[in-house]
């Protein structure tokens, strides 16, 4: 396309951000978020974008804002609707399928959701649409759907993106599905998918107009906290340039997994509560799942100083951490009734005794099972031959 770095970036998905921070964030972060969507929705036109958000109740009712965006968009599109008519008369299928993108990015851009899909959806039908064409129009469409959150158009999207790219998409368009995958993975919870793509596509991220290289670590690097070894943590995110790189813009992120994998497990604690309200409770992908990434951080930080002894007593552990002993009597026994720490509790004599599973045991128990069951199977398949 002539003009792929305006196609890229509309609708902005950072407003959709903006939205979801006025809307869950503390009252400097509304403060800070419903300017940024005010700015955002003036330098984009957002008339339609703009008129949802006061339905909601997000922006107060501003009747010559409103206006101002209505008279704005509503010549851009005049203009646009005579560009295309120009096309068809005086240029070939390739400048007429580009100015036809045009005025549907310029439709997403506004705000106007379902004119935006049908516009895409008919330039895509197109017999003279190219293959980078078409796999432009569905990461415009993927773009929307993200914008909107609608978790069954993202999918589907994402799968005919990949049907394009599996057809000759170049390098570039690999790398931006690739991340975007990513955030989705991250959104459904499906935290080892997220991590094993995060880690991939590090090194050469190039899709800003998904998120800001330091908000793409971020979320990356909390799905390969909860899932990823100890070892490689360290290797593959801690120490990574890329990450090195951005530490200052997501500082409690960086604190959390450096104080883990040091065992300063009180600093842990600290920059965890901060990781949640700097990130997990503002982000539009993450928020969901925001009490499961920090219990799955806490029982990770308690079986590591549990994995280094056979015993130690609630009052030191209640220290490590920099919590009362109440707290992490009331934490553990939750845990341990749930199977998620192998450990006892002795309330009388103040101890944590660790009781590590037999992995030895169990893989020797389920063999015996395994036999047991191909026994059965021979003995029953003998018998039907012998018939």
């Amino acid at each position: 396309m002539s003009d792929g770095a305006v196609f890229a970036k509309k609708p902005e998905l950072a407003l959709a951000q903006s939205k979801f921070a006025a809307l869950n964030g503390t009252p400097q972060q509304r403060e800070e978020a419903l300017r940024k969507l005010l700015d955002g929705i003036k330098q984009d036109k957002m008339a339609a974008f703009h008129a949802q958000l006061v339905a909601e109740g997000v922006l107060g009712k501003n009747a010559a804002l409103q206006k101002e965006l209505n008279t704005a968009s509503e010549a851009e599109l005049v203009d646009l609707d005579k560009k295309v008519e120009e096309a068809k008369e005086e240029q070939g299928d390739l400048e007429q399928n580009e100015s036809s993108i045009h005025r549907a990015v310029f439709l997403a851009q506004i705000g106007e959701e379902e004119k935006a899909h049908a516009a895409y959806e008919e330039i895509l039908q197109r017999a003279t649409t190219t293959l980078n064409q078409k796999l432009d129009i569905v990461f415009g469409k993927l773009r929307l759907a993200l914008f909107y959150y609608k978790p069954q158009l993202i999918q589907k999207e994402i799968k005919r993106a990949h049907e394009l790219v599996d057809k000759g998409g170049d390098w570039d368009r690999r790398n931006r599905l690739k991340a975007i995958e990513c955030i989705w993975y991250c959104s459904q919870r499906q935290f080892k998918e997220a991590s094993t793509l995060f880690i991939e596509c590090l090194s050469t991220y190039a899709s800003p107009e998904l998120m800001s290289m330091s908000e793409f670590i971020c979320h990356g690097a909390l799905a390969c906290a909860v899932v990823m070894p100890r070892s490689e943590i360290k290797k593959k995110v801690i120490d990574a340039p890329e990450v090195v790189e951005v530490v200052g813009a997501i500082p409690n992120v960086d604190k959390m997994l450096r104080s883990l994998y040091d065992c300063r497990y009180a600093d842990f604690f600290v920059a965890l509560a901060g990781v949640e309200t700097d990130h997990l409770n503002v982000s539009r992908y993450l928020f969901v799942h925001h009490r499961f990434l920090t219990r799955e951080m806490r029982i990770r930080s308690y079986a590591q100083l549990l994995e280094s002894y056979l015993s130690l007593t609630i009052k030191s552990m209640a220290d490590a951490f920099g919590v009362t002993q109440v707290f992490i009597d009331e934490e553990l026994s939750r845990f341990v009734a749930a199977g998620r720490l192998h450990c006892v509790i002795d309330k009388v004599g103040g101890i944590v005794i660790t009781n590590r599973p037999d992995t030895k045991n169990a893989q020797y128990q389920g063999m015996i099972k395994q036999g047991d069951l191909l026994l059965n199977h021979i003995q029953k398949l003998s018998g039907i031959i012998s018939m």
